[in-house]
């Protein structure tokens, strides 16, 4: 393996010659140095550092308007579409900050491909896998923290600095962009750069092989250089074994479901004892549940700028949900907004671009959908343990 000056690696694993050029994501340069390499080079495939979905991203932007909403909160995927779009925002205030197109060199990879009529191997992970992985790896506390930290970047007005741009062009741009939400990077570091070196490594090995290429230019971003190269030369395990380790997907936690179902008996609980003591202290320990968890997820959905009467919704629906661990009432107050105003397909084309700003989350009904789910969440959960709280200052 020899090593240039410029961030490329030569592999030549069997037959198989490998060029790996390790690009900064945010680099004007880096566009030009793949399309001079595209040119000049002798090549049989072009491997990029993309996944499926965000390869369908990149070659069209359209692809939101075919998003099923009420899916997506049917599934309860609101949080994981709220987090791509987080990031998508950000890494779009740093184009629009120092006028740099973020991924500029995937994209001219992708159009030169096309052009010669050679096969583009996505070699990347999915990010909704990754992001999963990155979540389990995670303290509960530290998902919070990170997850706000994303939101808190929605609203914010703060510039980009140069120092953290400077950064970007040596580092993966994914773990940057968490890392500006993150106090400590090191438990993002394994599923977001370790894993995904040797996740690549292996999508490459296994696609060049089913190909039958011979020379493949490999564009990634130069914070994997060193380890997707050493993972080439030096993982033994077959191709498909590493894929599927890497793809599995980590076992929901039983912590929360038991959380929850342990609230439920605690409030009924005391709903029934309360009523044992006397009829007026079990209304008045109902009125205050109905009052908070209602009270502060209509408060949450109002401000998601929700309508009138999705706040209302919020605040019949709290009481109720609240005490049924599978069922939020971000779901009842989303599919309430929708009805009442469903986004049109200019809301869905618009989605990218607005959520760049933060009014744009608010102004755009796609967004806003996913605001109040959150928003009316959040009020409905700070209800319940303020509730449960005053519930048991009144029994004891």
């Amino acid at each position: 393996m020899t090593e240039n000056i410029e961030p490329r690696c030569e592999l030549t694993l069997g037959e198989l010659h490998l060029t790996v050029l390790g690009t900064a994501h945010v680099s004007r340069l880096s566009a030009a140095q793949v399309q001079r390499e595209i040119q000049e080079g002798a090549y049989d495939a072009i491997a990029v550092e993309l996944c499926r979905s965000r390869f369908q991203a990149l070659i069209d932007p359209r692809g939101l308007a075919q998003m099923d909403l009420f899916s997506v909160i049917r599934q309860n995927r609101v949080a994981m579409v709220v987090a791509n779009l987080a990031l998508a925002a950000y890494q779009q205030r740093l184009a629009d900050q120092f006028g740099i197109e973020s991924g500029a060199e995937q994209r001219m990879a992708v159009r030169l491909a096309k052009e010669r009529g050679l096969p583009t191997l996505l070699i990347d992970r999915e990010i909704g896998i990754t992001l999963k992985r990155l979540a389990a790896n995670l303290s509960w506390w530290r998902r919070y923290t990170l997850f706000s930290g994303l939101l808190a970047a929605l609203v914010t007005t703060n510039d980009i600095t140069e120092e953290a741009v400077e950064q970007l062009k040596a580092v993966d741009v994914l773990e940057m962009t968490f890392a500006e939400f993150a106090n400590n990077r090191h438990d993002l570091y394994e599923p977001l750069i370790v894993e995904r070196d040797h996740y690549m490594a292996a999508k490459l090995r296994r696609e060049a092989t089913r190909l039958g290429v011979k020379r493949v230019l490999v564009v990634i971003g130069v914070g994997h250089l060193h380890g997707m190269t050493t993972a080439l030369t030096q993982d033994t395990l077959p191709p498909e074994a590493t894929l599927a380790r890497l793809e599995q997907l980590p076992a929901p936690s039983r912590w929360p479901a038991l959380l929850a179902w342990a609230l439920l008996v605690l409030i009924v609980g005391g709903f029934a004892w309360g009523f044992a003591i006397s009829p007026q202290l079990g209304w008045e320990l109902m009125s205050t549940w109905i009052w908070l968890t209602g009270g502060l997820a209509a408060l949450g959905a109002a401000a998601g700028l929700a309508h009138p009467l999705t706040i209302v919704s919020a605040f019949l629906a709290a009481p109720l949900t609240t005490l049924h661990p599978l069922i939020g009432v971000g779901m009842v107050t989303s599919a309430v907004e929708l009805h009442l105003r469903p986004p049109t397909v200019g809301d869905f084309g618009r989605l990218r671009s607005e959520v760049a700003q933060w009014r744009g989350w608010w102004r755009n009904r796609v967004a806003r959908v996913l605001i109040i789910f959150l928003f009316s969440n959040l009020g409905a959960a700070i209800g319940t343990y303020s509730a449960g709280a005053q519930i048991v200052n009144k029994l004891f």
